[in-house]
This record gives structure tokens, sequence and C-alpha cells, in this order.
């Protein structure tokens, strides 16, 4: 029979109705540590292992029998009187009722069992047993014509303890409470000869003894150890079945909130795009004054700053879902080739407004020419715009922006966007990389951004198997560089033959 698990960590900890199920989880867990750290004297043990000495003399029942009844024949057969069937017949009682004890224990649950009171019952029936074998040891045969007939009791008697220090090794002290009293009834029988054999038989026993306890106390350990292993087994089995159930729990929290947020984002897209186009063209239309004057210039102001602020909230929302699509995989990338050179120009040129407003120079550094890259044009433009966007967002008022495009060792190409601004503090520079980060310079900055620019340029540098580094020094500058891999570059292709080489080819 299979040990018994605890009851105490289960799947059954993990219930959404339980507030607290991740503490009673992990008590659960220790409690299960504590009892297999305490296997001497566990109760959950003392049962196992008298289930397993009960399974081991139902097994052998007919072991040592066999052996009480081969006595008996031979005893018969040499001239020996009724007195060995006698034994014979006490013997076999004696076994017969431990293996009635033995088979009533192997049919009870080991949860109901008494540890105490079973391990007595077993003692007292191999006492018993024992008594039957001293009844042997003093045994003798004056009419029989065998020579050394304390040599054969001696030889039986260390047959007996060898089979019962292997069958009874699961329970403690049942080889010497069987054979105590008939080694010492043995010794004081052939004392009275003081021959040399009957002395060496003597020494033999009295010597066998304590060797098969210390045998039979090696396999009750090793015993111990097998239900010490199978109780560990069956408790990493609860825990992994903890961990499943919180596991999908988890994964199942975790798709709710997904879909709860695509719901979210879906739905906003549309609540939010539909009145901020209109914000965006009426007040377009009152700052340019297309249907006429506006008498008061504050508010002609005031429509520019709601066409401002309405953009500016247009294009979180865009960053946001651009986000959102991206870490959900659905962002499909329109491959096709495309020139980083051309692109990198076009972004600088449409950023040229921007960094004269603040003064500060946007220096090109390309290389003379670069083969095609097979990536998605929208992708790319919106890499270099975030790059170029945040290094002249933080760089002061007479800065320098450098832009680099060129090969790298490996055979792929890269973008560099390099300023001279504040920088960024070391333990700062992941938390710049996480979704909504902003370094401590960027939240003291008059210029707050959203904290995604650096997010969406990772997760679609990584679409396109590139990666991303982020450089600084604190008062020194910082410097982004986008890389694509030598998979994105295409060979340029050779030049079509004209007819004429056509022709001679034929």
């Amino acid at each position: 029979m299979p040990l018994l698990r605890s009851n105490t960590a289960d799947k059954f900890i993990v219930d959404r109705r339980k507030p607290h199920r991740n503490s009673d989880v992990a008590r659960a867990v220790r409690r299960t540590r504590d009892r297999l750290s305490q296997q001497v004297g566990n109760l959950d043990f003392d049962r196992e292992l008298l289930k397993l000495h009960a399974r081991a003399m139902v097994g052998g029942a007919t072991v040592i029998p066999l052996l009480v009844l081969a006595i008996a024949a031979t005893g018969i057969l040499a001239g020996m009187d009724k007195q060995i069937s006698i034994w014979a017949l006490f013997t076999l009682i004696c076994y017969s009722i431990v293996a009635f004890m033995a088979r009533r224990v192997e049919r009870t649950e080991a949860a109901e069992l008494d540890p105490i009171l079973t391990r007595r019952d077993f003692l007292i029936g191999h006492s018993l047993c024992g008594l039957g074998w001293a009844w042997f040891a003093w045994l003798g045969c004056a009419s029989c014509q065998i020579d050394y007939f304390p040599v054969i009791k001696a030889m039986v008697l260390l047959l007996a303890m060898a089979a019962t220090a292997i069958t009874a090794s699961s329970l403690r002290s049942a080889l010497l409470a069987t054979f105590v009293i008939p080694v010492a009834v043995y010794a004081y029988a052939e004392s009275k000869l003081w021959m040399s054999v009957e002395t060496m038989m003597v020494a033999l026993l009295v010597a066998a003894l304590p060797f098969f306890a210390y045998f039979a106390r090696h396999l009750n350990h090793s015993s111990l150890m097998l239900l010490s292993f199978r109780s560990e087994k069956d408790a990493l089995l609860a825990e992994v079945e903890t961990a499943k159930s919180m596991s999908d729990e988890a994964r199942r929290r975790a798709e709710d909130a997904n879909l709860a947020k695509s719901r979210f984002l879906a739905s906003m897209s549309h609540e939010l795009r539909t009145p901020l186009n209109a914000i965006l063209g009426f007040s377009e239309v009152m700052a340019n004054e297309v249907l006429g004057p506006m008498s008061n210039p504050t508010y002609r102001d005031y429509a520019r700053d709601v066409h401002d602020s309405g953009q500016h909230l247009l294009d979180l929302i865009n960053e946001i879902l651009d986000l959102s699509r991206i870490e959900a995989g659905r962002y499909q990338l329109n491959e096709e080739p495309v020139m980083l050179l051309h692109i990198a120009e076009d972004c600088c040129h449409m950023m040229e407004l921007k960094a004269r407003n603040k003064d500060i120079r946007i220096v090109q550094d390309f290389e003379s020419a670069l083969p095609r890259l097979f990536a998605d044009e929208r992708a790319v433009r919106q890499i270099i715009l975030n790059l170029l966007s945040n290094a002249i967002k933080f760089t002061a008022s007479g800065g320098e922006v450098r832009v680099r495009v060129g090969w790298t060792a490996g055979g792929g190409q890269y973008i560099s966007v390099k300023d001279n601004g504040p920088g960024i503090p070391e333990d700062e520079i992941p938390i710049v990389l996480s979704a909504f980060g902003q370094g401590s310079i960027a939240i003291k900055s008059a210029e707050q951004g959203t904290g995604l620019g650096l997010p969406i340029v990772q997760g679609l540098l990584a679409m396109h198997g590139g990666e991303f580094e982020l450089l600084s020094k604190l008062r020194e500058g910082t410097e982004a560089i986008a890389i694509f891999p030598l998979s994105r570059v295409m060979e340029e292709l050779p030049a079509l033959p004209t007819k004429a080489v056509a022709a001679r080819r034929r």
C-alpha cells in the first residue's frame, strides 16, 4: 500500500475564494518538510514500517514453517520420540499466530493502526516463536545414532536466525525477541559437555546473534530511508500539484487581464480617436481663422494650445496601441527592400525644424553606400524618429546630435544617435528601457514624455531580429544604437543582360 499523502498540502489550497492561499501553501509545505526531517519516532513512518513487516511476514509465511517440518521429519527418521512432533506443532502454531496478525495488519488502513500496540503484539508473537526455538535448543537425542547432534542444532538455529533477520528486518528488536532465549538455552544445555565442538557452536551462536541483529538493523534503516524517499516524493508531487494549480490560476487571470486590456484598447482606440480628430480639426480651423478673424487673440492662442494638447494625446494613444500590439505579437511587419540611408536622411530633415527651434545642430555621418535592408519601412522610420526625438528633447540649447549610419562588425547595419546632453545614471538605464519608465533627469525636465519610445524601439528591433544598445554617462551624453542583423542585409542584384549581350549568348 503506498504511503498516505499529507492532507495539508494539496491543490485544494489554491482556491479563488480563499484570500490567503499563498501563505496557506507556504505553511503546508513547511509543515511537510518538518515532518520529513523527523524520521525517528515519526508515527507515519512507524505505521508504514509495520505494514512492511506485515507484508514480509505474509509473503514469507511458508519459509520457516517448511524448515520446521523438515527438522521434524528428519528427527522422526533419526529415531527421535514424539517430543519432536509436539515441538513442531507448537512452533507451527506460534508462526501461524504471527502470520494471522500480519494478515490482519496488512488489511488494515495505515491511518487506523496504533503503532505502539501493533508493535507490542508483533514482539509478543515473535517471543512465542522464540520459545519454540528455545524448546528445540533444549531437545536431546540419546537414542539417535547421530554424531554431533548439538552441531546440527546450532546450524538449524543459524538458519532460522538468518531467515528471521531478513523477513523481520522492518520490525526493530524482532530478531532479539525471537532468539535471545534460544541462544541462552542452547549455551546452558551444551555447557555441561564442555567439548571443543560444542563450545565452538555456543561461541558461534553468541557471535552470530549480534551480527544478525546488526544486519537486521541495517535492513531496517534501508526500509526507513525507502519510506523517507517515498514520502519526499509524495510531498514533491503535492508541491507540484499546488504550483500547477497556482500557475493555472495565474494564467487564467493573465488571460482575463489581457482580454480586458485588448477590449479596452479596442474600444478606446475608437472612442478617443473619433473625438480627438474633431478636436484637432476644429481647433486648427479656429487657430488659422479659416472662417474669419478672431477678435480676441487670446482665444486664438487657446485654440493652438487645444490643438497641441490633442495632438499630444493622439500620439500617446498611438504609442500605447503600438506597444500593446508588439507585446501581444500582433504587430504585422510589411517587409520590403528599404534603404536605411534614405530613411535616416528623411527623418533628420523632419526633425530639423524642431532641433533648430532649440538651437541644436544635427550632424549626419553616413556611409557612402549601403545595400538595401529587408525591413518594414514604417517601423524603421519610427525607430529613427523616436531616437532623434529623445536626443533633441534632452539636449540643452546649443548642443549637438550626431547621427551615424554604417556597417557593423558582423556584416549588419546600424544607426547611432548620440547627443551631448546630461546623460543617464547607470543604475537608471534599466528603468529607462522599461515601459513607462523615466529617469530622474526626465522627471525634472520640463519636457516630460510617456516613457514608451525606447520600449517600442526595442520591440520593433526584436521583431526584425536586431538589437538595441543604450550607452550613457553623466554630463557626457547618451548614445542609442539600433542594430539590424546580417540576415536583413540584401545583396545587390546583378544587372540584367542587354539585348546585344543576349544575342551574343545565343
